[in-house]
């Protein structure tokens, strides 16, 4: 008797109308936000342009999205194709499957189209970017959650997932099952971590974060995959998945070691971005133009200071008492000008008496 489990979601789909929120999709777009958020972060912080990551990422996530979709087709083709199957449906990716590896594959090559353009390293950009995959997959794992597909085997465990669903060739699926969804989001919030305490202490460049990244995420990948019961093509009792992880896995970490010997360090933060020049630039001649700006102001400022500094004739003299000397002199007018001015007059007035007109 289980007595503890998780739940499956009741649905996932969100009726808004005649608009279909799926639960799956939204997890997907969910992480690509927070996997350009990050890697913009760490783009940021090596030297490179604020909007670098998301020009690229317009390139490499529809890359992404369409590989990961090709390579879940042609590996399991024989859910579409044959006798009693629908082609169409390899179309409607809202259904669950997007594999891994195909997603990274085409997904690099948008990337290399977008770095192309930018004049941008792809090894450096990878780098930035890699935690921020970690991390957008952890979070697109929970719509398989909302969908119920790729649990593992049968458990007891308390954290089992319970599975109430109908397979499309009409077998019926009850029981808890070992979560594997969750298994592999908890590692890959781990892998995301990993890669940026590596990449601090050892200042990881030229590719070698983002190969860090492949090699463990591998790794837990290749346990996940072990546990899964769902169909899947075999070979020499293991799954292809597990045969896929095995290879790339080891590519990661030759390639770790090799560009590790011939090209240690990080890449010159200097030349990652030409945008991050442009934005210096930019960023300078705003920070001239605000000095400038509060310069003036400041000028007119003072010279508004001194003009009311002046004194005016009817304000203080010594700075003590007020000083009326002026207006009383305009007040007192001819009555003040003395006993000179007074005797010139009389003289004045005495020889018009002796001449008159």
């Amino acid at each position: 008797m289980d007595i503890a489990y998780i739940p499956s979601p009741s649905r996932g789909v969100l009726n808004l109308g005649p608009i279909p929120l799926r639960a799956y999709a939204f997890c997907i777009i969910l992480g690509v936000v927070a996997a350009v958020w990050l890697g913009s972060k760490r783009w940021v912080a090596r030297g490179g342009a604020k909007h670098t990551v998301g020009d690229i990422a317009v390139w490499a996530v529809p890359f992404g999205l369409v590989g990961g979709r090709l390579y879940h087709v042609i590996t399991d083709h024989q859910l579409y194709f044959g006798e009693g199957k629908n082609p169409w449906n390899a179309f409607k990716i809202w259904e669950g499957g997007l594999g891994i590896w195909g997603a990274v594959a085409l997904g690099a090559v948008g990337a290399w189209i977008g770095c192309r353009r930018r004049g941008v390293p792809l090894p450096a950009y990878a780098d930035a970017i890699a935690p921020g995959i970690a991390l957008a997959q952890a979070m697109g794992r929970w719509g398989n959650y909302f969908n119920q597909e790729l649990y593992g085997r049968a458990t007891t465990l308390p954290w089992g997932l319970e599975i109430h669903k109908t397979l499309p060739d009409g077998e019926v699926v009850n029981g808890v099952f070992h979560p594997t969804f969750l298994y592999e989001s908890i590692w890959d919030v781990a892998v995301a971590l990993l890669v940026i305490w590596a990449d601090r202490r050892w200042r990881l460049g030229h590719g070698r974060a983002f190969a860090l990244y492949v090699a463990a995420y591998t790794v837990g990948r290749f346990w996940t995959e072990w546990l899964r019961i769902d169909e899947a093509h075999v070979y020499f009792g293991l799954r292809l998945n597990d045969w896929t992880s095995i290879v790339v896995f080891i590519g990661a970490v030759v390639y770790f070691v090799v560009v590790g010997k011939k090209r240690p360090g990080r890449e010159d933060p200097a030349s990652i971005d030409p945008a991050a020049h442009a934005e210096a630039g930019e960023a300078e001649e705003k920070d001239a133009a605000q000095e400038k700006d509060a310069a003036q102001d400041k000028d007119a400022a003072r010279k508004k200071a001194d003009a009311a500094a002046v004194p005016k004739p009817s304000e203080t003299v010594d700075g003590d008492k007020p000083s009326r000397l002026l207006d009383e002199e305009a007040a007192a007018g001819p009555a003040d000008e003395g006993p000179e001015k007074a005797g010139t007059d009389a003289d004045k007035a005495g020889k018009d008496a002796k001449n008159p007109i």
